[in-house]
């Protein structure tokens, strides 16, 4: 996807390791969430949590509607929404940013673009200060975000796997970002922070398998 440089602002959606790391010269983090889509650890990946040889699994978005059709162990989340974190990127650093996340998630993901709900809760600039209410007023209850996901098209994907299996393969799992199990240890503790209220039982589910292999 083209971003146009010289719009005067570029906002990305992050709904996995983006918002435990975060990308570069962000000047607000905003919490919020998508509707129409569900997160899962369907994504292998050979570049950042595992290698070529063995790679380890990473969360991608699956459209709700294609989810439907499949045979998933794991429920959707009640509210059908998935909560992530929006960064919003000034004119002078979108080619940089956008280069860097181009290089970043070039293991199977494409670009989309996703409705951003904006919370009004937890809203920072890139020190992590809280931002003036006047900021928080003028941001709307909308964005317009690129986003980065894993298509069922694209050679990395894995789709629906046992719950077990798929816990097992992330405990044995590294790659040159780190253990596997620190990425989904990571993601939850990262999700508890942006939305206290939210519960996402896929998540929740591995970590507690995980956790029982370790």
């Amino acid at each position: 996807m083209t971003v146009d440089e010289s719009q005067p602002e570029y906002w990305v959606f992050g709904y996995g390791s983006l918002i435990f790391k975060p990308p570069p010269f962000y000047d607000l983090r905003v919490p919020g969430y998508i509707k129409g889509y569900v997160r899962r650890f369907w994504q292998s990946s050979n570049d950042h949590r595992g290698t070529p040889d063995a790679p380890g699994r990473v969360v991608t978005l699956i459209d709700k509607k294609f989810w439907l059709t499949l045979n998933d162990p794991h429920p959707s989340s009640n509210d059908d929404i998935t909560w992530g974190v929006a960064y919003r990127i000034k004119k002078e650093n979108i080619k940089f940013v956008k280069e860097y996340l181009d290089h970043r998630e070039k293991n199977g993901y494409t670009e989309a673009t996703v409705v951003f709900q904006i919370s009004k809760v937890g809203i920072v600039d890139e020190h992590g200060e809280p931002v003036s209410e006047e900021i928080i007023e003028k941001l709307g209850e909308t964005v317009n975000c690129n986003v980065y996901i894993g298509t069922p098209e694209n050679e990395a994907f894995v789709g629906p796997q046992d719950p077990q299996q798929l816990a097992q393969h992330i405990v044995d799992s590294r790659g040159p970002s780190g253990e596997n199990r620190e990425y989904l240890f990571e993601l939850a503790k990262a999700l508890k922070v942006v939305a206290p209220e939210s519960f996402d039982h896929h998540i929740e589910d591995l970590v507690d398998r995980v956790n029982t292999l370790i």
